[in-house]
């Protein structure tokens, strides 16, 4: 297939240099720094798959024949921490190249050796001879303190939450359920990967959407028709924000939720009853209450209860919110009963900015081109977080325009990690935003830390011959929100993998990224980057970054209100009980769409390509439970000398939220990072509910 082309970029002062030539800068400075050995084929991911696990089992069955004067937490905690992580790594890579890589055979040995992966990973929780060295170990009653104590009450309620403390018959079922779901949570995933939603319009069809779009070569058929896909984001939004002809939005929306809805419609059914099973088998009267048990919200009647009283106190904006975009509607088609759909949303709230805030976001593209976006991102990092990015050669490329980079910090110009960026969209590809962790941080027993490795997968407009990748602001802030991310995973210091970077309570892992995006809110920080490429001396004038938050606040209520479709849907599915008595997930999902958003298309079935559902199962009310505490946490920059660029909040964001990962009770950070008890009235105040309302 061919490969995504390149992003026009500044001439490098100097070649790009390998790695390796790092490498003893960082051991001197007690880093470790290695970068993925990528498979490149079938059979060399099988191979590194088995090794990986082989291994791995060798040294489980060393934990369980400790004898008695042998057992201690290095020999049974730490050692169980230690043991996975290679097979962990091993998987991370296989991952990626599942979501990433240009050839299906490569992606689907991947698929397949993730199922074999997460099989075995759900059966090391139901190794009763391990298990029983754990417990030697627990009745102990050892003393220990900080990340170390951490690591053993967390692993000790794993096994709990495994049912290892269930009977024999009890337990097996339990694994044999979870194995069960495993496979079919992997196949549901796969299936979203590979959905296609192509669809032919003539240019007439597609009036209203910027010429910048329509130019690329790579639309047009061999009957001058635009080969657009709905499952690629940058393409949906484009059309669903600009095409003025209402049949092409119901088309490109009606495509988008019909996405995977003949292969996992009955996946997703059948994903719920067996996690309503073992929940019930475990002690718990549905999945959300298994699932948030470890997070902040501690049970799936809070964060059901958090999303409703939100949804209560929204409830007067958003009303009002789809008036004024139907009321548009109306004044464009002529139709005093215009009914405002699903597929309009976007395209009225576009023109209610271009209209009563004179914002009209695509011409704001020109200011934003990608490479140009990004190098300013890296430099407001740089200056805030006291880092150096540093483009570097990379020894092995899955797709062409891929980048990697060194991390450092400046004072002590020590190699803290890596990370590729894979920015374009491609037939095959992961079709959303996301980080994929590679190389876990952690402390190795030879006193070396893990440098981590990242990697960015976007689907960014891709470039043509004669003009850059052009950003829209919303995709800037995207790009923000996702380095936020790769810097939480990047800055950790936490000892053991465990607890590195981003694996924090899913509730609370958005939030260093959503306090990203607060900067490109900036006026100080777009005059840093934001500058038309076509002439570099105009900036973004202040009065339309004023008029942007406006137009920002006038329609933040349908933003949220999506949100919270989406978040009570999940909760609500996973709320379920009964095992026997699991609803219609698409009649469920549909009815809640239409009760708190809006009606959905017709025949479609948006859940089916609702991806968070595995990952983030019960836990999709983390993004807007994130935001309430990221909203918080930006009020330190907002009130310091400073602002965005005050150096000091940045070492403290940087030494109290990013370093620690879960090495402590991420309770503990936020308080270490704001000095008091936190807040949820910055949130309120920036989506326009006054404190003490309704969601308050």
């Amino acid at each position: 297939m061919p490969m995504s082309k390149s992003e026009p970029s500044s001439p490098s002062p100097s070649p790009l240099r390998p790695i390796s030539q790092f490498k003893e800068k960082a051991a001197q400075a007690g880093v470790r720094l290695d970068l993925p050995d990528f498979e490149t084929t079938p059979a060399a991911l099988r191979a590194s798959m088995e090794t990986a696990i082989q291994e791995a089992n060798q040294r489980l069955d060393r934990i369980a024949s400790l004898t008695p004067d042998s057992i201690g937490f290095d020999t049974t905690i730490r050692e169980l921490d230690d043991c996975l992580y290679p097979p962990n790594l091993a998987a991370n890579r296989i991952y990626l190249i599942k979501e990433t890589h240009p050839e299906s055979a490569m992606r689907e040995q991947a698929t397949e050796l993730i199922k074999e992966f997460q099989e075995w990973a759900v059966g090391l929780d139901y190794r009763e001879d391990v298990y029983q060295s754990i417990k030697a170990f627990a009745q102990t009653r050892p003393q220990l303190s900080g990340e170390d104590h951490r690591l053993y009450e967390d692993t000790l309620r794993d096994y709990r939450r495994a049912g290892l403390d269930l009977p024999a018959s009890e337990r097996n079922e339990i694994e044999r359920l979870r194995k069960q779901l495993s496979q079919v949570s992997t196949d549901f995933d796969a299936n979203i990967t590979q959905a296609s939603g192509h669809i032919r319009f003539s240019r007439d069809e597609l009036e209203g959407l910027p010429s910048a779009f329509l130019d690329q070569d790579d639309l047009l058929d061999e009957t001058n028709h635009y080969e657009l896909q709905a499952n690629v984001t940058w393409h949906f939004v484009t059309v669903m924000e600009n095409a003025k002809l209402e049949e092409t939005r119901r088309r490109m929306k009606t495509a988008r939720y019909s996405l995977a809805a003949d292969d996992n419609i009955d996946l997703l059914n059948e994903i719920l009853r067996l996690r309503t099973q073992i929940a019930n088998k475990l002690g718990y009267a549905s999945w959300a209450d298994y699932k948030t048990e470890p997070k902040m919200a501690k049970n799936g009647a809070r964060a059901l209860q958090f999303l409703r009283e939100l949804n209560e106190g929204l409830e007067q904006k958003f009303t009002d919110e789809l008036e004024r975009f139907r009321q548009l509607k109306i004044e464009e088609t002529g139709d005093p009963d215009a009914v405002l759909r699903v597929w309009d949303w976007r395209y009225y709230a576009n023109q209610l900015k271009k209209r009563e805030y004179d914002v009209d976001t695509e011409q704001l593209r020109a200011f934003f081109p990608y490479q140009q976006a990004l190098q300013g991102m890296f430099q407001t990092f740089e200056r805030l977080f006291g880092l150096t990015f540093q483009a570097m050669e990379a020894p092995y490329r899955w797709v062409e325009d891929l980048q990697l980079y060194l991390v450092s910090d400046a004072e002590t110009d020590t190699p803290l990690g890596t990370f590729y960026l894979d920015m374009f969209p491609r037939k095959g590809k992961f079709n959303h935003f996301a980080q994929f962790g590679l190389i876990d941080g952690k402390r190795h027993a030879d006193g070396l830390y893990q440098g981590p490795c990242v990697a960015l997968i976007c689907n960014f407009p891709t470039p043509s011959e004669d003009q850059p990748s052009l950003l829209s602001h919303n995709e800037v802030e995207t790009l923000f929100h996702e380095f936020g991310h790769a810097l939480h995973s990047l800055l950790t210091q936490a000892n053991h993998s465990r607890f590195s970077g981003t694996s924090v309570p899913r509730d609370f892992v958005e939030v260093p990224s959503q306090m990203l995006e607060n900067w490109i809110w900036d006026q100080a920080v777009l005059d840093t980057f934001a500058r038309d490429y076509r002439d570099p001396s105009k900036k973004i004038p202040a009065d339309i970054i004023q008029r942007l938050k406006e137009a920002r606040l006038a329609t933040i209520g349908t933003f949220y209100r999506r949100q919270l479709s989406f978040g009570l849907l999940d909760l609500e599915l996973h709320s379920v009980s009964d095992p026997d008595a699991v609803p219609d997930v698409l009649e469920v999902a549909n009815r809640i769409l239409a009760d708190v958003f809006l009606p959905s298309p017709p025949g479609t079935a948006f859940v089916a390509s609702f991806g968070h559902l595995t990952g983030y199962d019960a836990g999709y009310y983390g993004y807007a439970w994130s935001d309430a505490i990221a909203a918080d946490l930006a009020t330190v920059f907002e009130e310091s000398p400073k602002r965005f660029f005050d150096i000091a909040a940045g070492k403290r964001l940087r030494e109290e939220i990013y370093a620690p990962g879960d090495s402590r009770d991420v309770n503990e950070s936020i308080l270490a990072f704001l000095g008091r008890p936190r807040s949820i009235n910055p949130f309120l105040r920036s989506i326009g509910i006054p404190a003490g309302e309704p969601g308050a």
